[in-house]
């Protein structure tokens, strides 16, 4: 099988076609990929250290406003499909994955136009801008969540899960807290506002600080690159020293290895980390990002609160007051922690890669 993956912008588009990759290679190890990715998106930094045959294309996103440079979108688009074409002829792939941004959107489109078979997988609860517009265009759909299922043609649109919950599935983990000097034996919550951290999340840490420091459990803050000098800034102005059972560090590589020896977390709501944390069984306190295309990260979140698998508080009501008393829920009821698990497993989809390796595979016969 020939395979074009494309998706960009941020991880999130990003790990659940590389999870697909591996998925597809245990079931065809003959396999080939090319990767088609955009000079703006983080994909440029991620794919190559895969091994994964790159190109990219140079494209940008609309302006919500009027604005001039919404010209200049059209034309990169328009280019972007007319380079598309040449790398898909070149290649000549059996089929043409999207997992969203920008860039999949000029390469799928131009896939459908050549008759090539396409899927689009959507990782969040609400469609985004490309992936909308490819609804009609593409082969099949696959979602992870049913929520997305009912905003796509019913016809070709099947709940398939996030194939990066399958990647984690299968991961055994050696990680130990001792190298951050903690203790594997005491629970452990982990708070985490994403790859480059999240100022709200790290203010209300600062604010819960005191109390944190005289927990019986352990607390790892991860507050980003690039928000670590301005948190131990604002520690020392308030006069604060973390005690041995809280960590403060910039960022974490091996994040589902961690998560692994996690006892709770306390997270932003991305369809990455959703995935991880249900294969897991991590309960979870969510904090949505409220700067997502249609609220997604609230309704991803809320999928869970109905479950019963975390708990959510929105950023406009997010402090250390509050943080406070629902790290305390949890960490200090290990049969909470227990019931919460379990319901986190209940919803999630280890056998997600498998499944959409499924899709790829009727959406290349119904194309023959």
């Amino acid at each position: 099988m020939r395979v074009i993956l494309s998706g960009g912008g941020t991880g999130g588009h990003i790990y659940p076609a590389l999870a697909l990759a591996k998925v597809i290679k245990q079931h065809d190890p003959e396999a080939e990929f090319l990767y088609v990715g955009s000079y703006r998106g983080v994909e440029s930094n991620i794919v190559p250290k895969t091994g994964l045959p790159f190109k990219q294309l140079n494209v940008q996103g609309f302006k919500r406003s009027l604005s001039l440079d919404n010209f200049k979108t059209v034309w990169l688009f328009e280019r972007a499909v007319s380079q598309s074409k040449k790398i898909i002829k070149d290649f000549k792939p059996d089929v043409v994955v999207g997992t969203g941004g920008y860039v999949s959107g000029a390469v799928l489109y131009a896939a459908e136009k050549m008759k090539i078979p396409t899927v689009v997988h959507e990782q969040n609860s609400v469609p985004g801008i490309t992936n909308r517009f490819l609804a009609r265009k593409v082969t099949k759909i696959g979602v992870a969540f049913q929520m997305a299922a009912d905003q796509f043609p019913a016809g070709k649109t099947r709940l398939v899960g996030n194939p990066r919950a399958q990647e984690v599935a299968g991961l055994k983990s050696d990680f130990s807290w001792q190298q951050y000097d903690l203790s594997d034996q005491v629970p452990t919550l982990l708070i985490f506002g994403g790859s480059q951290g999240a100022p709200a999340i790290n203010m209300a840490v600062i604010e819960a600080l005191p109390e944190f420091n005289q927990r019986d459990y352990q607390i790892v803050v991860v507050a980003g690159p690039k928000r670590l000098a301005s948190f131990e800034t604002v520690m020392q102005e308030r006069h604060l020293t973390p005690a041995k059972n809280v960590k403060i560090l910039p960022y974490i590589d091996n994040m589902p290895a961690v998560l692994a020896k996690t006892a709770a977390i306390v997270a932003r709501a991305g369809a990455t980390s959703i995935a991880e944390i249900t294969t897991l069984g991590i309960p979870s306190i969510l904090v949505p990002s409220p700067y997502v295309t249609g609220d997604h990260q609230r309704k991803n979140a809320q999928s869970l609160v109905q479950a019963g698998a975390a708990k959510m508080i929105l950023e406009t009501e997010f402090n250390g007051q509050h943080l406070l008393e629902a790290a305390d829920e949890i960490m200090q009821d290990q049969q909470l922690r227990e019931t919460m698990a379990q319901k986190a497993e209940a919803i999630a989809t280890p056998d997600a890669g498998d499944q959409l390796y499924q899709l790829l595979l009727d959406a290349i016969a119904e194309r023959k």
